[in-house]
């Protein structure tokens, strides 16, 4: 029942008054009704207007008062918000419609009404929306009582001063009532929600009715700017924006057309130069990196409306490149550090507003620069919408003004594209292809042809680095986004067919890199049309595409790969049905024809996925593989029924049994896939349904769930999963367990055979369990041995997560077994928290209680004690029966029987995770209770409600959850206890019963009591950084809605800020728990993402907590301080985004920090103020203010920003003294924080001058009162002003600075006359900032003499003379030799050109060469490696004048001679790049060494130094260039020719499995480049055996797990000779399986050309055996020993990606094709043959036997040792079927 109908019905003041006495109002809570009668109501009378004003108060007041009584029942209260919401909006709706009658009324209605107002707006209890419409609810009514006139402007002005001076106009009772308003310490929200209302109820079209009225415009913006330095929660930020933007909305209103009519006093308040924009703007700046989107989004819209607001008051001037303040602003933007995301917008709008070319004339470069951030994740969506707005409008203004733009427009925004995506790696380009190709193609769809032309024009295979695309892999990507796009219309569909031959698509769908084959397959897969029929071709590709991709580890690449197929089989499907539907209708035979096509390629494809799934195949293979098989059950099913497609024929028993085998995967995705697909797969071949498989899979999954692994129980689930949905299980369990009470129903539908099986299933696990935990009641170590309890829980909660709890039937059966769960949970909980609540629960063994055991626990606890060492973690110790005679045990032992006669063994580590893994699937079990079944519970005047579980029961699980929580000591016990704990907390909070839905605030209210209380008898955990103390109150405030006021979240945050900060009364150990206590809860809260924006009001005063907890005397305070400051430097400063500590992605402007917490202004310059008057060092004692360093660090993750101003009252100038005086500190960390800090107080503008202060303060000369920490901190300072000068200005320092001239001065501090090395090394810094690079920051007249004073001072510096009074110990000398040598290198490497003297600079490198300081050796090799490096592109730039023959003997030299392993690493490194440009001529001293003695040396070193990862691969990497150098020589030296084989011995033993990636990288690279000299050999230089070692190696490389070790040995396809392959593979990058399929190919080939066929038919079938001998006592040993090893965390095969299977399937392939080319006139080595045929027979013999004595489904029991037997057998079978083809070609063995 509506309000208007009740209106319609009783038309009179008497009934409505009967209504409200009857209580009926509770009927029509839905207001928003009324406006359904709003045109009726126009007509209604003032009396009855003010009738319903009465009701609707008699409301508002009776919520109001609801109000107060919901505390702690947030969905109660969060209705309530609603009904108030829907009141006031419907009295602002009558009051709108009462057209001002209301300015007569009487004043009791509405008086009433604006009190009730008032309440809501200083409320603060009320959500914001609520307060917000309660604003514009007020200035609404005092328009209605007083008119459109000045006097309303005059009093809303009042109430937004807080004044009451200007109600004077008003009638005098709503004076009295507006006065509540104007009261000090009024919330500071009213203001900005009257202010809100000021804008939205009021009109501002037009001309403005009076003065009062601009006054009220222009005090808007100023209200709100002065709330926006004490707003403290985001969401009143964002409304801060939003009301911000509506204003300048406003504004713009009083600007229209007819600017003649707008006061002139505007016009110049709102111009661009005024004042209030500028301060506008500064809140712009503030606000355009908030973490709010939506405060983001308003400051954008701001911008924009203070640009036209600006345009609009200067009419006349329309050419932006005279306005000087639009050509400051947009040198200003552009000038700002493009990681900004603001800056984008507002470049965005200056774009919209004045075009592209007035951007492009002030930075010509932009197009390149935003593409060039296109990489980078955070700003690429920003980038790419400023370039579309870019190209779109300079396409606009190029066609209005030139008839032939669109080359100029290719130019300039194409061509840098094409550019991109040809030679940048193509995981940096992915955001290109998402947000930019796209957007370009909509806006040109013409430029396709363009870019293919381009492309086309391109060599496609080799443009570009190795590490990119290419063109041909642009040219898919441009061809994708075009037919995505729809930019190929539907007539040229054929034009990457045409365009492109087929070839080159078949390049691509194998091409290295993901993103050319995902472009390539989606160019086939992707249509517009879904019924378009798929051609032979496009069927042809994808068997092409699909088995050298299906191993991807990409997760995106299997994603993407999935979609495409998906897209592609929904074309199939329907295209399928169109061509039936036209097949019966018209009969074509090229419809059959296509459907037979059809047919044929899904059968294909169900087959070929369903193969690759055998034992050993890797994760993503199987993962891909069960996908697309899913997809296919779920288009077109595997029923076995005839249909058009029959795939079910396809599945044989063999398949099914596949698919079953990936169910035991240690995957959980895997498991998952595989559980669905066999339940899609025919029964016939799956075969579940068969009484004794049924019965093998249960006794299988019930062994599982005993499993000492934990991801057995995960098996074991799905496994019963499997089981649930066959109807003959019940007598399956019977027959497993006779004693279960279960009821057999032939006939019953299907759900409800899922809930009787679930059922049964429970109570079988439920009885083993209760049998098991009887058991661990009398001895834990049996039990985490033998049966540990997680198991059984885990599959409980599994079988009830299958279940549709809200419909079950059998309601008493399961309301008793849910009483039976939670007796046995508390039951498990009780058994293990011992161990998880004790004080060291990771090496704990508790005493058991049976006495007989007592004697020998002592003994295993005192042998598993902790030895300083982890490895009694991972070493088993057998339990010993107790002898009676204590004088027999040393004798031999043996370990006791569990029930079943076994021995067992345990280990601490076991019985930990026995017991944290039980009470998480405690957790999870009884948390899966309270959340899926229904509630029993009633309310006071409600009916009872039924269910399964009552409100006792939860009411007792949450008593549970806060035992375990605040007592477990083991993080994994705790932690998922709190996932349990958060799912039972939702339900409290969303339940019906009101006794439930105050118990999280009631729980919350009662832990803070206890930690405030610091009883010595609590059992809150101090240590452990409080344990699970902050996830229990984590998850109570987590229940809390996010659209309520979060009441409790603020009540508990001032609780504990309370508690956290130091007090003078606090000071005893009593009070030092508590303040542990809050301070690690308050880190927890800060850390959780869920609480959102409505943690960020108390991040200033956890800030404060967090520094003032530094001083206190206790160190668990200052600990738990430090870990609160670091969470909250990441909450400020967000997650670090990159390896540079400093980058200012993590940082932020001063002005953005301090006004979003004004708070710590005041506090920061406080507590600097004190720390800055400890620091002296002229009394030669050092104090050191414990908040010192915490400061500094805050303030040096600032950075100045060119915005900045001085108009900001949070102005950042008083620190600046401050923080200069920190850097004269006698701590060196002091001084450096000091410097960084001080850089976001100077204004860029403000850096020289600054510098020259700093530099002027210095001694001019030396002097006996020097204070050298003053002068090595000013130095400091001056260094870091220069580096972010440099890299924030991008300009050189104005003309006339001074700085060089202060330097000059003061030279002596870089000389011997400053005997202080540290100040001597800061100053040669600053030379080295100012003149070591090419672009100096002063002029060339200062900089030129700089140097050369520079140069002067460096060859008379310790570099060049020996001095032995400067000792390797004295403080600060490694640093002053370093900065030395940085000085050295600039001079002598880095830009010689720029220094003079020849002779000085060669001096200067020889000297950094031969210093006797390995770091400065070292210096200099990575700064001539770095030059190196730089020039290498330039191929025909000549050797450097610096690198002449001295310098590349010393190299040598040093290459012999040199000790210190980084340095003769480096060394190496440089001589391998000089020694791929030409021979070098070794020398050690004056001998010069011949090839033999290098290769001998460099071998020497490799074998020597094999722990030395870099410095092998140099040694490896010269070794081999020597090799390759030698065989392409016509002189060779023949001792050096026998080294050969050592080096591919070592080379080989380099690609080895556990060699690290950085060696195997480099192994790759080396076989790559050595692949067409060595091993392609026709020549076979290296002989035979080596030549064949070396492929070996590379097919090694070829399956490593590391992709990019796989990807870097695939390149070598691209430098095998292009006549050894096939056309359209030669000289291609071809993605590792391919690679690998062609390498044994051309292997094979390679025998042929060198005459060795019989050799290599030997050698690969060597290979094709395996390494093993297949011994049966090695086997049986191998076995045993598999068995010791298999512990708790036996982690397997550390190779995920290798799939042994599929690699001698490879083989066996190759094999046969390579005895097909073997003749009669090649000679095999027949013994070899017998040999190898012999030891293949014994092993499939020995491998066939092994298994056979494996248990029954040995895949889920032992599937390590079952895939090993398996393996070993299928290399056996294939290599006799390779021999008796050998014997059936007539040769013979």
């Amino acid at each position: 029942m509506s309000l208007c109908f009740i209106l319609g019905v009783f038309p009179g003041e008497r009934c409505i008054n009967k209504l409200l006495l009857q209580g009926l109002f509770e009927k029509f809570k839905k207001f928003e009704e009324f406006s359904l009668c709003r045109l009726n109501f126009i007509k209604v009378s003032l009396c009855f207007v003010l009738i319903v004003l009465k009701f609707i108060c008699e409301v508002l007041h009776k919520y109001l008062q609801q109000n107060s009584g919901l505390a702690g029942r947030h969905i109660a209260q969060a209705q309530l918000m609603q009904s108030c919401l829907a009141a006031v909006k419907t009295s602002m709706l009558v009051l709108q419609r009462s057209q001002g009658a209301v300015g007569a009324a009487p004043p009791e209605p509405l008086g009433g009404l604006l009190s009730c107002y008032i309440h809501i707006l200083t409320d603060e209890e009320f959500i914001q929306a609520v307060q917000s419409t309660a604003g514009m609810a007020v200035v609404l009514l005092i328009r209605s009582v007083m008119g459109a006139g000045d006097e309303v402007a005059s009093v809303v002005s009042s109430l937004l001063r807080g004044s009451t001076p200007g109600l004077d106009s008003a009638p005098r009772w709503l004076q009295l009532s507006c006065e509540a308003l104007c009261k000090r310490g009024r919330p500071p929200g009213v203001a900005l929600y009257l202010s809100h209302g000021a804008l939205a109820m009021l009109g501002w079209k037009g001309s403005l009715p009076g003065p009062q009225w601009e006054e009220l415009l222009l005090l808007v913006p100023e209200t709100l700017l002065d709330l926006d330095v004490s707003v403290k929660e985001s969401s009143t930020a964002m409304v801060v924006a939003r009301v911000l933007t509506l204003w300048s909305g406003a504004a713009l209103d009083c600007l229209q057309e007819e600017t003649g009519l707008c006061p002139p006093s505007l016009q110049v308040a709102l111009c661009g130069e005024s004042k209030l924009q500028r301060h506008l703007l500064d809140h712009i700046y503030s606000h355009w990196e908030h973490p709010l989107d939506g405060v983001r989004h308003q400051t954008r819209s701001l911008f924009h409306n203070l640009l036209l607001l600006h345009r609009r008051t200067k009419p006349a001037d329309s050419d932006p490149a005279s306005d000087p303040y639009v050509v400051e602003l947009t040198r200003s933007l552009l000038g700002l550090e493009w990681h900004m995301r603001g800056k984008y917008g507002s470049l965005g709008c200056l774009v919209e507003l004045y075009g592209t070319e007035h951007l492009l004339a002030v930075q010509p470069r932009l197009p390149s620069l935003l593409l060039d951030l296109m990489g980078d994740q955070t700003v690429a969506p920003y980038a790419s919408d400023l370039l579309e707005r870019l190209f779109v409008s300079h396409k606009a203004q190029l066609s209005a003004r030139e008839s032939d733009w669109m080359e100029l427009w290719h130019q300039i925004w194409v061509n840098p594209l094409l550019d991109v995506l040809c030679h940048t790696r193509p995981d940096q380009t992915t955001y290109i292809l998402d947000y930019f190709l796209p957007k370009l193609l909509r806006c040109s769809p013409s430029s396709l042809a363009h870019m293919v032309h381009a492309l086309q024009g391109a060599p496609p295979s080799r443009t570009g680095p190795s590490s990119s695309r290419g063109a041909l892999g642009a040219l898919m990507t441009c061809l994708r986004a075009a037919r995505a796009q729809g930019v190929a219309a539907a007539s040229e569909e054929s034009l990457w067919g045409g365009l492109i031959p087929l070839s080159l698509l078949q390049q691509a769908l194998i091409h290295k890199h993901d993103q050319v084959r995902m472009d390539a397959l989606g160019l086939v897969c992707e249509s517009h049309r879904s019924t378009k029929v798929l051609t032979s071709q496009e069927m042809d590709l994808i068997r092409h595409f699909l088995p050298p991709n299906l191993n991807s580890q990409s997760p995106g690449v299997r994603q993407q790969t999935a979609s495409l197929m998906k897209k592609l089989l929904c074309r199939v499907k329907d295209s399928s049905q169109l061509l039936q539907k036209r097949l019966v209708q018209e009969r074509r035979a090229e419809d059959q024809s296509s459907l037979d096509q059809y047919r044929a390629f899904l059968r294909w494809l169900c087959g070929n996925l369903l193969e690759v799934l055998l034992p050993g195949a890797s994760f993503s293979k199987c993962l891909l593989s069960l996908s697309l098989l899913n997809l296919l059950s779920q288009l077109f099913s595997f029923t076995a029924e005839p249909g058009p497609f029959a795939l079910g024929e396809v599945v044989t028993p063999a398949h099914a049994q596949n698919v079953l085998n990936c169910v035991a995967s240690n995957f959980l995705e895997v498991k998952q896939l595989a559980t669905s697909l066999l339940s899609q797969l025919p029964p016939s071949a799956v075969g579940l349904q068969v009484p004794e498989t049924m019965l093998s899979v249960l006794r299988a999954a019930l062994d599982l769930s005993t499993s000492t692994k934990p991801y057995d129980s995960v098996t074991a689930a799905h496994l019963l999963h499997l089981l649930l949905q066959q109807p003959d299980l019940i007598p399956v369990l019977l027959q497993c367990d006779p004693g279960l009470d279960l009821q057999i129903r032939p006939e019953a539908s299907r759900s409800l055979i899922l809930e009787l099986n679930a059922l049964a299933v429970v109570r079988l696990l439920l009885h083993r369990l209760q049998a098991e935990l009887s058991g661990a009641e009398a001895s834990l170590l049996q039990a985490a041995a033998s049966f540990p309890l997680y198991g059984r829980a885990h599959c409980i909660t599994a079988v009830l997560q299958r279940l549709s709890t809200e419909c079950l039937s059998q309601t008493e059966q399961w309301t008793g077994l849910v009483s039976e769960l939670i007796a046995v949970c508390y039951r498990m909980s009780d058994v293990v928290s011992p161990v998880v609540q004790s004080s060291s629960p990771e090496g704990l063994i508790p005493m058991d209680t049976d006495s007989e055991m007592s004697g020998g626990l002592q003994r295993i606890l005192q042998e598993i004690r902790p030895r300083d060492s982890n490895d009694f973690f991972n070493s088993a110790r057998e339990l010993e029966k107790p002898e009676d005679d204590r004088s027999q045990a040393q004798t031999q032992r043996t370990p006791p029987l569990n029930p079943d006669g076994e021995g067992y063994r345990v280990t601490a580590q076991m019985v930990l995770v026995c017991c944290w893994r039980s009470m998480k699937e405690v957790a999870m079990l009884l948390g899966q209770l309270c959340q899926t079944l229904p509630l029993h519970y009633s309310n006071e005047n409600e009916p009872t409600h039924p269910g399964l579980i009552t409100e006792e029961q939860v009411e007792g699980v949450g008593l549970y959850f806060r035992q375990q929580l605040l007592q477990s000591r083991h993080r994994g016990a705790f932690e998922l206890a709190y996932v349990g704990f958060v799912r039972l907390t939702d339900t409290l909070c969303r339940s019906g019963s009101r006794n439930l839905q105050q118990l999280p605030s009631r729980w919350l209210s009662e832990v803070l009591e206890e930690v405030k209380s610091s009883d010595p008898t609590s059992k809150l955990c101090a240590t452990r950084r409080s344990a699970g103390i902050p996830f229990y109150i984590q998850a109570l405030l987590s229940s809390e809605p996010k659209a309520s006021s979060c009441s409790l979240l603020k009540a508990t945050m001032r609780q504990l800020i309370t508690l956290a900060s130091p007090a003078a009364d606090r000071n005893t150990d009593a009070s030092t728990v508590p303040q542990v206590h809050a301070l690690n809860i308050l880190r927890a809260l800060y850390r959780d993402t869920r609480l959102g924006e409505n943690i960020i009001p108390f991040v200033s005063d956890g800030m404060q907590a967090a520094v003032l907890g530094f001083t206190s005397p206790v160190w668990a305070v200052r600990n738990s301080s430090t870990l609160l400051f670091s969470t909250l430097i990441t909450r400020i400063f967000g997650v670090k985004r990159g390896k540079d500590e400093h980058s200012k992605k993590n940082r932020m402007t001063g002005r953005e920090f301090f006004t979003r917490f004004p708070a710590l202004y005041p506090f920061l310059l406080s507590q600097l103020e004190d720390a800055a008057a400890t620091v002296e060092s002229d009394s030669g004692h050092v104090t050191l203010h414990p908040s010192l360093f915490l400061l500094l660090l805050v303030l040096s993750r600032l950075y100045p920003s060119p915005m900045d101003g001085s108009s900001s009252p949070l102005g950042l100038a008083p620190f600046r003294p401050l923080i200069i005086r920190c850097s004269r500190s006698p701590v060196y960390r002091t001084r450096e924080m000091a410097a960084r800090a001080l850089v976001p107080f100077v204004l860029v503008t403000q850096i020289p001058s600054t510098v020259r202060t700093l530099l002027q303060e210095l001694p001019p000369e030396p002097g006996p009162n020097i204070q050298q920490n003053h002068i090595h901190g000013a130095l400091l300072q001056v260094l870091f002003l220069l580096r972010s000068f440099q890299a924030d200005s991008h300009r050189p320092l104005p003309a006339g600075s001074g700085i060089g001239e202060a330097l000059r001065q003061r030279m002596w501090l870089a000389s011997r006359l400053n005997s202080c090395l540290v100040t001597r090394g800061a100053f040669l810094d600053v030379l080295m900032c100012l003149c070591g690079t090419k672009a100096s920051l002063l002029e060339d007249s200062e900089v030129s003499a700089l140097r050369q004073t520079t140069l002067s001072i460096l060859t008379v510096s310790e570099l060049l003379t020996s001095d032995s009074s400067l000792a390797p110990l004295v403080p600060g000398n490694t640093q002053y030799l370093l900065s030395l040598a940085q000085v050295s290198l600039s001079a002598s490497v880095d830009c010689p050109d720029l220094w003079r003297g020849v002779e000085q600079r060669q001096q200067l490198l020889d000297s950094l060469l031969r210093s006797p300081l390995y770091e400065v050796r070292e210096l200099a090799l990575e700064g001539i490696l770095r030059k190196l490096h730089e020039g290498e592109g330039d191929e025909a730039k000549r050797r450097p004048l610096w690198l002449n023959e001295t310098t590349v003997s010393d190299l040598t030299n040093m290459a012999v001679q040199e000790r210190h392993q980084q340095c003769l690493a480096k060394v190496l490194q440089v001589l391998c790049v000089l020694g791929s440009s030409g021979e070098l001529l070794w020398k050690d001293g004056e001998k010069t060494l011949s090839q033999k003695e290098v290769l001998i040396h460099l071998l020497t070193l490799s074998e020597n130094f094999t722990h030395s990862v870099e410095l092998l691969c140099a040694a490896v990497t010269l070794a081999s260039q020597l090799v390759v150098a030698l065989v392409s020589s016509d002189h060779q030296d023949p001792g050096a020719v026998a080294c050969f084989a050592q080096w591919g011995a070592l080379v080989c033993s380099c690609s080895a499995e556990e060699q690290p990636v950085e060696v195997k990288l480099m192994v790759a690279k080396v076989l790559v480049t050595c692949s067409s000299t060595l091993m392609t050999n026709p020549q076979l230089p290296l002989g035979f055996a080596t030549t064949v070692s070396l492929w070996s190696s590379l097919f090694t490389l070829l399956q490593d797990e590391d992709q990019e070790v796989r990807d870097d040995a695939s390149d070598f396809t691209c430098y095998v000779p292009a006549h050894l392959l096939s056309s359209d593979v030669a000289g291609v990058s071809v993605c590792p399986p391919a690679a690998l399929d062609l390498g044994v190919g051309l292997l094979c080939g390679m025998f042929d050309l060198w005459g060795q066929l019989g050799a290599g038919l030997l050698a690969l079938t060597q290979w094709l055996m395996g390494e093993e001998d297949g011994s049966d006592e090695d086997e049986a040993e191998e076995a045993s020993c598999l068995d010791e090893e298999d512990f708790l965390f036996e982690k397997g095969e550390l190779n995920l990606w290798a799939e042994p299977l599929q690699w001698v399937q490879l083989l066996h392939r190759h094999l046969c094709s390579l005895l097909a080319r073997l003749g009669q006139n090649q000679a095999v080595d027949l013994d070899q043959l017998g040999q190898i045929q012999t030891q293949a027979r014994a092993k499939l013999l020995a491998s066939q036997q092994a298994l056979d004595r494996l248990p029954e489904l040995p895949q889920f029991c032992c599937a390590v040792e079952h895939a090993r037997l398996t393996l070993r057998r299928r290399r056996a079978e294939l290599v006799l079927d390779l021999l008796h083809g050998f014997q059936a070609t007539g040769s013979g063995l």
